[in-house]
C-alpha cells in the first residue's frame, strides 16, 4: 500500500508513520520542503531499516499543486491514502499566517489528492477547536457549521480548513478532530510547550514552595478535550484501514475529558506537590461580559497581549480552556476502534510520564544574568554527576550562560541526552562518561580531558551517593561506609588531585565543593554520607591555604535538602520543605561568581554554632527528629509496602518546617 503523508515531521505525523511502517507492505511518500528536507533524514534515522521505506517528495502545501508535475505523475494512481497533517497548531497565530497554511495549505491539498485518481481516501486531521472557544453544551462528531462564533485566528482557520475539505474533496474522506494533545502516554515524549504545559512552570514552583501536606483550595473549571499522541496515532491508523466509514468525523479525545480541575491535581500529584481540598466552580459569565471581553482582547495592541501572556505564562486565549463550556462526544471513534483494543487513557494515568519528560527535557528556558555570562563565556567547566538533579541544571544553565562544559556521569546515554538538551537549548557541552568510584578510570578521564581542552578553569564535584541508615541498622553493611567514601570523597579528591597541577601552572582556577547541611548539623541516620561529606570538607579547608597563593580559589557549598532522584526512595520527603535543583543551581552560580570560602544556609550556620556553644541541646533537637522521623521499612529490613507509615504526622509536619531542608 502507497501513502502520502503531509506533515509527516511534525510531532503527530512521526507517531502516525511509525504505525503506517508497522505495515510490511507500506511504502509512506512524505512530502517535504526544500528548508526541512534534514527533518526528513531525521525521521528516516528515526525508525531504522523500516526509514528506507520512507520516500522524499519536494513540495510544500502552500504552492499550487503541492509537488512538481513530474512528481503528480509518478504518484498518479499508485496512492491509497493521503494523510493531511500539515497545518499551525500555534494559539499565538496570525490571520495571514492561518489563512495561508492551514486554508490554503489545505486547498491545495484537496486539489492534489482530487488529480491522484485511483480510489484514494483523503484523511483530514482537522480539531475540536471547529466549535470555538464559545460553544456551550455537547458538540458531536456529527455537527460542524452550527453558527458558532470562530473570532481566533486558530480556531477560524481550523473551521474553514475543514471546509473546504468538505466542499471541495470529489474523493472520499475522513475527518479527525483530535483535542489538546499532549505527549506519548507510556514515555511522556512531546516536542514543545503547548496547552496543558503551559502551566507546568508554575505547578513545579508550587510543588517546590508549598509542602505537600497543605491542603488547597482549587478550581473545577471547564473540560479539557486531551489525548496522548500515541493514541492519535494508534486512532488514525485504525480508522483508516477499516472499511465503510467514509465521509464520517472522529473526535480522537478522552471520553470522559477531565476538568481543569482534575487536570491541574493530576499533574500535581506527578510534581509532589499538595493537593486540593476541595474544588469550586467558577460563576458564569453572562454572555454580554465575554463578548466585550473578547472585543477588548482583541483590541488589545500585540504588544501588550505578549507581555500579558509572558506574566501569565501562557497565551491569553488558553485561558478560555478555564470557562470552556463545551463537551466533546467520540461515539463514532469509539464504534469505529471497537474491537481494536485503542482506548485513550485517562489523563490521570499518564500524568507522571508527562511531568517526568517536561522536567527533563522541555523545562530548558533559562535567562543567564549578564555578569554570569561575562565571568562564565568560553570557559572550561567540568561537572561531575551532570546527568540528573543538581549537576544537570547546573551543567545546563552554564552552558546557555556560554561555558563549554563537560558532563560527566557513569552513564554515557544519560550524558548523551543531557547534551542533546543542552544543544536544544543553545549551550556548548562535551560527553566524558567515567565511573567515579574507579580511580584508574578517573585518572583516564581526567588526561582526556586535559589533552582535548588543556585545562579547567571551574571544577564542580557535584557526583554523590546519600545513604538513610541508622548506625544500629547498618552492624551488617560496612559497604554503606565504603561506597559512600569511594564516591563523595576519594573520587572527589583524586579529580581534583589530577587537574590541579595545570591549575597550579596556570595560576588559575576554582574547586567547588558541594556538601551537605547535614555535615553543619551532623544529621543522625547519615553518618556514612555525613562523615564522606565531612572528609571531604576537611580536605577542602585544608587545601584552600595551599593554592591561595597560586590564585586557586575553593568554595564548599552546604547544601539543603534538594529534591533530586537521590532523595526519591525516602517517601516522607515528599512531604518535607526541600529545595529544587533550580535553587540549588542557583546556588552554584552564587558560588562562582562571588567565590566565597563557603555557603550555608541560615539554618545550616544556627545548627553549626549550636553543636559548638550548646551541644547538648543540639544533640536533644537532633535525637527528637531521630524519634520523630523512623527509618525506611526497607532500613529495617520489612518488606511492608505500606505507604501509610510514609505519610508524616501534624508534629513531624511542625518539626521539619522549623528545620527546613535537614536531612531526618
Amino acid at each position: 500500500m502507497n501513502y502520502f503523508v503531509t506533515g509527516a515531521t511534525g510531532f503527530i505525523g512521526k507517531h502516525l508513520i511509525e504505525r503506517l511502517l508497522a505495515r510490511p507492505d507500506a511504502t509512506i511518500h512524505v512530502l517535504v520542503r526544500e528548508s526541512s528536507e534534514d527533518k526528513f533524514a531525521a525521521l528516516q534515522e528515526r525508525y531504522g531499516d523500516a526509514g528506507d521505506r520512507l520516500q522524499m517528495v519536494a513540495g510544500d502545501i502552500t504552492t499550487p499543486g503541492l509537488v512538481s508535475t513530474a512528481e503528480l505523475k509518478k504518484l498518479k494512481g499508485k496512492v491509497g491514502h493521503v494523510f493531511h497533517l500539515a497545518a499551525v497548531y500555534d494559539m499565538n497565530m496570525d490571520d495571514a499566517t492561518g489563512d495561508r497554511i492551514n486554508n490554503e495549505g489545505t486547498r491545495n491539498t484537496v486539489a492534489f489528492t482530487n488529480s491522484l485518481g485511483g480510489g484514494v481516501v483523503l484523511h483530514h486531521v482537522s480539531s475540536v477547536a471547529v466549535a470555538g472557544g464559545d460553544f456551550v453544551g455537547s458538540f458531536t462528531e456529527a455537527m460542524f457549521d452550527e453558527g458558532q462564533p470562530v473570532k481566533h485566528p486558530y480556531f477560524r482557520t481550523k473551521f474553514q480548513s475543514e471546509k473546504i475539505v468538505r466542499d471541495e474533496a470529489k474523493v472520499p474522506f475522513r475527518v479527525y478532530r483530535p483535542g489538546a494533545v499532549v505527549g506519548h502516554s507510556k514515555t511522556g515524549e512531546m516536542d514543545k510547550i503547548d496547552g496543558p504545559y503551559y502551566f507546568f512552570k508554575t505547578i513545579q514552583k508550587l510543588s517546590h514552595r508549598i509542602p505537600k501536606w497543605l491542603p488547597l483550595l482549587g478550581i473545577e473549571g471547564g473540560k479539557v478535550p486531551i489525548a496522548p499522541v500515541d493514541y492519535i496515532a494508534d486512532a488514525l491508523d485504525a480508522i483508516a484501514h477499516k472499511d465503510g466509514l467514509n465521509g464520517q468525523t472522529f473526535h480522537l479525545v478522552q471520553s470522559n475529558s477531565p476538568s481543569v480541575g482534575d487536570l491541574i491535581q493530576s499533574i500535581l500529584k506527578a510534581a509532589h506537590g499538595p493537593r486540593f481540598k476541595k474544588k469550586f466552580e467558577l460563576p458564569t459569565m453572562p454572555a454580554s461580559m465575554r463578548k466585550f471581553g473578547g472585543q477588548m482582547g482583541g483590541a488589545l495592541p500585540a504588544s501588550v497581549k505578549k507581555q500579558i501572556a509572558k506574566a501569565i505564562g501562557a497565551p491569553l486565549s488558553v485561558l478560555g480552556y478555564i470557562t470552556n463550556r463545551a463537551v466533546f462526544d467520540d461515539k463514532n471513534a469509539r464504534a469505529a476502534l471497537k474491537g481494536t483494543g485503542i482506548k485513550c487513557p485517562e489523563f490521570r494515568e499518564y500524568a507522571k510520564h508527562l511531568w517526568s519528560y517536561w522536567e527533563q527535557f522541555l523545562d530548558i528556558h533559562y535567562e543567564p544574568r549578564p555578569e554570569l555570562i561575562a565571568k562564565v563565556k568560553g570557559k572550561v567547566i567540568l561537572v561531575t554527576g551532570a546527568s540528573s538533579g543538581i549537576g544537570f541544571t547546573t551543567a545546563k544553565n552554564l552552558a546557555i550562560a556560554g561555558a563549554r562544559v563537560i558532563l560527566v556521569a557513569r552513564t554515557e546515554s544519560n550524558l548523551i541526552e543531557t547534551q542533546n538538551i543542552i544543544a536544544k537549548a543553545g549551550g556548548e557541552s562535551y560527553v566524558y562518561p567515567c565511573d567515579l568510584i574507579d580511580m584508574k578510570a578517573i585518572d583516564v578521564m581526567a588526561a582526556k580531558v586535559l589533552r582535548d581542552f588543556g585545562h579547567v578553569d571551574i571544577l564542580i564535584n557535584n557526583a554523590g551517593r546519600s545513604i538513610r541508615r541508622a548506625v544500629m541498622e547498618s552492624f551488617d553493611r560496612f559497604h554503606d561506609f565504603e561506597r559512600t567514601m569511594e564516591l563523595n570523597y576519594y573520587g572527589a579528591v583524586r579529580l581534583i588531585m589530577a587537574l590541579l597541577p595545570t591549575m597550579t601552572a596556570r595560576k588559575n582556577g576554582h574547586i567547588i565543593n558541594i556538601s551537605s547541611i547535614g555535615v553543619l548539623a551532623n544529621a543522625a541516620r547519615f553518618s556514612a554520607y555525613v562523615a564522606s561529606k565531612a572528609a571531604l570538607d576537611a580536605f577542602t579547608r585544608c587545601l584552600s591555604a595551599e593554592v591561595k597563593g597560586s590564585n586557586i580559589r575553593t568554595t564548599v557549598i552546604y547544601m539543603p535538602l534538594v529534591r533530586t532522584p537521590m532523595i526519591a526512595p525516602t517517601k516522607i520527603y515528599s512531604y518535607v520543605p526541600t529545595w529544587s535543583p533550580d535553587d540549588a543551581a542557583d546556588t552554584v552560580i552564587k558560588a562562582i561568581l562571588d567565590e566565597p570560602k563557603s555557603i550555608a544556609t541560615t539554618l545550616g550556620t544556627a545548627a553549626a554554632v549550636s553543636y559548638a556553644i550548646w551541644p547538648k541541646v543540639n544533640d536533644y533537637i537532633l535525637s527528637k527528629g531521630f524519634q520523630l522521623f523512623p527509618s525506611s521499612t526497607a532500613a529495617r529490613g520489612s518488606k511492608d509496602k505500606d505507604s501509610k507509615a510514609d505519610k508524616p504526622t501534624l508534629e513531624q509536619v511542625v518539626f521539619a518546617n522549623v528545620f527546613k531542608g535537614e536531612h531526618w
